[in-house]
Order: structure tokens, then sequence, then C-alpha cells
């Protein structure tokens, strides 16, 4: 994928806000501290598009990209994260299910799993909420520059055993040395088809 351009649209935390359905979308989720903002930086090649910060919990709203003028990135808050008071962390919940259920041009989600964890509770639960809501997933587990290649095929294997499924489904990648990009973008492309 050849990214012309990205640029923010708006932030939101409820459909009034949205920007209009024209474009297809792909929305990014995952654990606080994960590296989502960093994967779609890297993604679509701009150093700061998406805000990132040492502190967890940084993505509190939906927000929208727009790439190409073709389909639009949307970065979802993380969830998992304590230090965010919990009156904010109870609003993310509704918030991120009304967006991925009502949205008609969602067209899949990037899962996105840190290589060195097993996919906890949470992971686990909403990934079977994706799917009992029939929104494809792409799994990639980022990170995966702090690890030897060795080590990478190894957790690549536990994590897939975790989540019962093919370690294929599974794209290592790293927003540092941008290994895996490539083949992130091909699954991408592959759901917004």
């Amino acid at each position: 994928m050849i990214v012309k351009s990205a640029t923010f649209i708006t932030s939101a935390v409820k459909p009034s806000q949205y920007p209009p359905a024209i474009l297809p979308e792909v929305a990014f989720a995952g654990r606080s501290n994960v590296g989502k903002s960093s994967l779609i930086n890297s993604l679509v090649r701009r150093k700061r598009l998406v805000k990132t910060g040492s502190t967890p919990g940084r993505t509190q709203l939906i927000n929208f990209f727009d790439v190409n003028g073709e389909f639009t990135f949307v970065d979802l808050p993380g969830y998992g994260y304590a230090k965010v008071p919990e009156k904010i962390r109870k609003q993310w919940k509704p918030m991120v299910e009304r967006y991925l259920t009502s949205r008609e041009s969602l067209r899949g989600i990037v899962l996105i799993l840190d290589v060195r964890r097993l996919p906890g509770a949470e992971e686990k639960n909403f990934s079977a909420w994706l799917d009992m809501h029939g929104i494809p997933i792409v799994y990639a587990l980022t990170k995966a520059d702090k690890l030897s290649k060795s080590r990478q095929q190894l957790r690549l294997r536990a994590i897939a055993e975790e989540l019962s499924m093919e370690k294929h489904r599974l794209t290592l990648v790293s927003a540092k040395t941008r290994q895996g990009i490539d083949a992130l973008w091909e699954k991408i492309e592959k759901i917004l088809a």
C-alpha cells in the first residue's frame, strides 16, 4: 500500500459525532500501551499523525483518520488500563461497542496484542465478541523488535495456541523496524476489498 495522504478527521464519543459513513473503515483496538498509535503511524508512514505517549490510556475518544481519500482508520480507546478513572473506563465499553455494532462502513478490526504477553481474558472475550458480531479480525503482534527471531517464533506459537488459532492468522510487527508492516497491509487490504 502506498500512502500518499493521511489526515485526522475528527474525534467522537457518540454516533452523531462520527464523520459520514462514506468510505470503508478499519478500526484498531488493543490493550492500553500495546503500541496502537505507533502502529497506525508506521502503517501510514507518519511520525505524529496519531498522538503517542508514555502514558497508557491516552486515547479516550474514537479518532478517525482519512487515508488516501480511499478509506478511514479508526483508533479506538485502549482497554484494561487501571490508572484511568473508573468513570471514564465505564464509558469506553458502551462507546466502543456502539461504534463496532452500528457503523455500517466498518469492514474489520486490527486487534493488537503485545508479542511479549499471552492474551488475557479481556483479549479472548473481545475476540469472541467480535466473532459473535461477525466483525472480521486481523491480529497484529506488536513490539516484535524487542525479541530475537527465535523468541518471536516461540511467542507466535504460544499466542496462537492461547487463542486456539492457526499461526498464519497472526502477524508479527514492529513499528520501530517496520518488520511485518507490508504483511499487515496485505491483510488490511483484503478486509477493505
